[in-house]
């Protein structure tokens, strides 16, 4: 049998592997954080000067900011193909007054995407950015080739708002401004859990809260290892290179992985078979969001969507478990690079020869604490 592992996953500096290869490049993430701050710099300002300028003539509070998705979950890919492009998401949170009078008025999600696109305008000029204003549930700036900017616009009662402020305070911080920029971890952790609305351009509001999901999956990480993000980035990275648009989205197969999900030591290729193996069954079955049982996931992608991934994924669990019984590591990377593109390394030698024990012996009787990385590494 084959151990793909080292092409997969490596802590040696000059060994290449895949986890490196999905990685955006330290000036990738460079120009993203840049422009996420400006963005945030340009809201801060630039909404409590429209709001003025629209006759809200009592204090407007500045916004306040929570990256959420991928890139707080560290499961951040680069592009596989185009067009596809990094999703980097920045929650911008804002108490107005005028929302408080009654729990979900139908203008003031309106009023919020306007003036948030109104102040950044001028930003999006300078940069020669694109704005794009018909996502339903958030605005997008589209910064590079590479990557863009989703803010989704959340809502929280002053009175909640005030509170949070006072929380802020109680820890030492001088400013809100201080509390965002150094201890953004505690700021989120310290919002209302029931409070939370999220603009919608059709529906006004509806009660949303990133929170769960990402203290689920960091949860997950947690007690399962860094081995189980590393997996979700080599679904990722499958999905990416086999549905050029669309695909099952992250939260799905990051709440179908982790039920079947098993730690399998220094071996991420058995870790991803194990995963691969079930994931037609928990697909056809329906996966629901692990925060909110009544929500599916499966139901986004429609019954013919579902069916199109199960089989994709039953092919690929073909294609990953023949690599591994294979006998010749140069097909095995072949056929890997199939299902991966050129991001999976095409270095046979490095493949190595085991037995069926040693394989056997990858699988832990029980649950080990998480296991440490010899280095850190982004995305």
């Amino acid at each position: 049998m084959l151990n793909l592992s080292p092409l997969f996953f490596t802590t040696v500096d000059d060994e290449s592997c895949m986890h490196d290869e999905l990685d955006l490049t330290s000036e990738q993430r460079a120009c993203i954080a840049s422009a996420r701050s400006d963005v945030r710099d340009c809201l801060r300002s630039g909404i409590p000067r429209v709001l003025k300028a629209g006759g809200y003539t009592e204090n407007v509070p500045k916004p306040r900011f929570f990256t959420q998705g991928s890139w707080a979950y560290k499961t951040l890919n680069s592009p596989a193909q185009h067009p596809q492009q990094a999703d980097v998401d920045d929650g911008c949170y804002l108490p107005m007054s005028f929302v408080s009078q009654t729990k979900r008025p139908s203008t003031a999600a309106t009023v919020f995407f306007a003036a948030a696109e109104e102040a950044l305008k001028p930003l999006v000029e300078k940069n020669s950015w694109s704005l794009v204003t018909d996502k339903p549930t958030c605005i997008r700036i589209v910064i590079a080739t590479f990557a863009h900017i989703d803010i989704p616009l959340y809502a929280i009662p002053d009175e909640e708002f005030a509170l949070l402020k006072a929380s802020m305070e109680m820890r030492g911080y001088d400013s809100l401004s201080e509390a965002v920029n150094m201890a953004e971890q505690d700021i989120w952790t310290a919002l209302p859990a029931d409070k939370v609305l999220l603009a919608h351009r059709e529906c006004n509001w509806k009660p949303s809260d990133p929170r769960p999901v990402k203290e689920w999956f960091l949860g997950e990480v947690e007690a399962k290892g860094e081995q189980f993000r590393r997996v979700v980035r080599y679904l990722k990275a499958y999905r990416d290179w086999s549905w050029p648009n669309g695909g099952p989205a992250s939260i799905l197969l990051m709440a179908a992985a982790a039920p079947v999900f098993e730690k399998r030591d220094r071996r991420d290729d058995l870790a991803l078979l194990d995963v691969v193996a079930a994931l037609p069954t928990q697909l056809r079955e329906g996966v629901n969001n692990p925060v909110e049982e009544s929500e599916s996931l499966t139901e986004r992608l429609g019954n013919a969507g579902v069916e199109e991934a199960a089989k994709a994924f039953e092919e690929f669990e073909k294609v990953l478990r023949g690599a591994t019984d294979a006998g010749s590591p140069s097909q095995a990377c072949i056929w890997m690079q199939g299902k991966f593109g050129p991001r999976f390394p095409n270095e046979p030698d490095r493949v190595k020869v085991v037995s069926v024990a040693a394989t056997i012996s990858a699988a832990p009787a029980t649950a080990g604490p998480s296991e440490l990385v010899g280095r850190t590494k982004a995305g």
